[in-house]
């Protein structure tokens, strides 16, 4: 075994797992960070990668011969090459220091891998004043409700044909926020239903798809989903009927739970706060 789970626990301010992304509390356990080391031998996804539903190999690794570990410390960089490669330092520790050490360790990984960026990933817990970057949310599904929207919201399939088609061109509207690669996704039938908004027989928002998988520790969790609605269409409260009607697909078909990422500040974050989701901390990205 690699981690010292007391060295490790303390550090952790914010459930965030290289190469993983968010998971839940009960799940952060020092088995999963000894996964995260095992996929980078082999290169393959974890049964309980979120990005396992999108076939291929798994982008990102752990250089796990650069982790650092230490009692009031851990550096863990990781490794992509989409694009033209970027090195991320996972940094975790109380002392201020840590983030000038994980940036240079971060710089110097980036230089001899040959990658375009170096980046420093930092976590903050849920108490944090002033935060910034993605917060950490949690939608608990056992405990209360999620009743079904009113609203003119439905899977894309049981619109009719002639509004089915305004999604392609409404997905490449909103490519930025990935909806022109779930599109993608959905013609070679790689995944899920995606709920869609309409008005006057033409699509403006969609979430999807909605899918369920275990996680670390078998509990069934409702993977993250794409999420858009045009900004034309915005202030009529389809963002937040789109949103719990997928709520309420993913308490209807047996979700535990779901993790989402906002940004701190922005549309969903506040949507999110306001629909009474718990935060779990912040995680911030800067450059090395």
């Amino acid at each position: 075994m690699f981690f010292r789970w007391d060295w490790l626990r303390p550090q952790l301010t914010a459930p965030i797992v290289p190469t993983l992304g968010p998971v839940h509390p009960d799940a952060l356990t020092i088995g999963i960070f000894e996964d995260v080391l095992r996929a980078a031998d082999t290169g393959g996804f974890l049964l309980y990668d979120k990005d396992r539903r999108w076939g291929g190999e798994k982008d990102e690794k752990v250089l796990r011969e650069d982790v650092v570990h230490q009692p009031e410390r851990t550096l863990i960089p990781t490794l992509t090459r989409r694009g033209r490669g970027t090195v991320k330092v996972f940094a975790y520790g109380l002392p201020d220091g840590v983030v000038d050490e994980a940036a240079e360790l971060a710089a110097k990984l980036a230089a001899g891998y040959d990658a375009a960026g170096a980046r420093v990933v930092r976590s903050l817990g849920p108490e944090t004043t002033h935060p910034r970057g993605t917060r950490i949310q949690l939608k608990d599904f056992t405990v209360g409700s999620c009743p079904a929207p009113d609203g003119p919201v439905r899977p894309i399939t049981a619109w009719p044909t002639a509004v089915q088609e305004t999604f392609a061109p409404f997905a490449e509207a909103m490519a930025s926020d990935g909806l022109s690669f779930l599109h993608t996704q959905m013609q070679a039938g790689r995944c899920g239903p995606v709920l869609a908004a309409a008005i006057e027989d033409r699509i403006v928002g969609a979430i999807g798809p909605m899918e369920i998988q275990p996680d670390a520790i078998g509990r069934p969790q409702l993977m993250p989903q794409y999420f858009a609605v045009l900004p034309e269409a915005r202030g009529q409260g389809l963002g937040r009927v789109l949103w719990r009607a997928a709520m309420h697909w993913g308490q209807s078909h047996g979700a535990a739970y779901q993790l989402l990422q906002t940004e701190t500040g922005g549309p969903s974050d506040r949507l999110c706060q306001a629909e009474g989701l718990t935060s779990l901390g912040f995680t911030y990205a800067m450059s090395a």
